[in-house]
């Protein structure tokens, strides 16, 4: 159901004010705090992108809507010591979407080089407009959290640096760049299965050495070469994910049918259900 921009503000209207009556009259609300919250809202957050991964629109309708409660509930404790209100945060999103935007708004022709024809040209104007803006990002990877998970995290860097023209300059190179991570890692695997020490000594001293760091950087260079080829791996690997417990729960379903415990089955017998699996999709 689309609803007017009338009642839109209304909506939004209706949740400022209940969220001014939980502040007063609930002890739970009251008591919060922005670091008591902070946990909340990292898992809002992820129930959000879950919901989103799975494209469950009523999912995601509802998991807006707890995000959006947290956005209501800062801003109102922001308020009450005076330090800003939702007015402030709408109005600092505003004019930071229109200074990043000075090819929709023309507020900075100087800025726009050439015609913005596509999302990459957008991209690459964003970084330079980025630079420019008062009390933004100092350096081209200032802008990247430090909390954002690590697969994220390097999808970003890629990006970031891409857009200032640090890229491969043909995509099809990267997979040079991951076969000799490949070769790499495996060369220290190698060193690390042909030294003499017990297993324990292995993980707990080689695997957290030059084994690990050659295995980040072969998962680098494979982020690298899904942001090339226009794939998120993040969202990638959560439908591999999702897909794995897809099959998995249907092995266990089966098995339990068969009235066999998991533990006391072959691999072969698991792979046989795991097919059974497979060709249900």
């Amino acid at each position: 159901m689309m609803h007017t921009r009338e009642e839109q503000l209304k909506a939004f209207e209706r949740l400022l004010n209940i969220m001014d009556d939980l502040r007063e009259k609930c002890p739970w609300d009251r008591k919060q705090t922005f670091d008591s919250l902070r946990q909340n809202t990292i898992e809002e957050t992820f129930e959000l992108a879950t919901a989103i991964s799975r494209h469950d629109m009523t999912e995601i309708s509802k998991e807006l809507g707890d995000v959006l409660l947290h956005v209501v509930f800062y801003a109102k404790m922001g308020s009450e010591t005076g330090d800003f209100d939702i007015a402030d945060v709408c109005n600092q999103l505003c004019d930071k979407l229109i200074f990043r935007h000075p090819h929709v708004y023309k507020t900075n022709d100087q800025i726009v080089n050439g015609q913005i024809v596509n999302d990459t040209d957008v991209s690459h104007l964003w970084e330079q407009v980025k630079l420019k803006e008062k009390g933004g990002n100092k350096t081209v990877l200032g802008g990247i959290p430090d909390s954002l998970p690590s697969l994220v995290k390097a999808y970003r860097i890629q990006d970031k640096v891409a857009n200032v023209g640090f890229d491969w300059e043909n995509r099809e190179d990267v997979w040079a760049k991951v076969k000799e991570e490949i070769a790499e890692f495996e060369s220290e695997m190698r060193k690390c299965s042909n030294n003499p020490i017990n297993d324990q000594m292995v993980n707990d001293q080689m695997v957290n050495g030059q084994m690990v760091n050659e295995f980040g950087d072969l998962l680098f260079s494979l982020i690298n070469a899904a942001r090339l080829y226009k794939i998120r791996p993040d969202n990638a690997l959560e439908q591999t994910n999702l897909k794995f417990i897809r099959r998995f729960n249907y092995l266990e379903a089966r098995a339990h049918e068969q009235g066999r415990d998991l533990k006391d089955m072959t691999l072969d017998e698991m792979d046989a259900l795991w097919n059974e699996a497979k060709k249900q999709e």
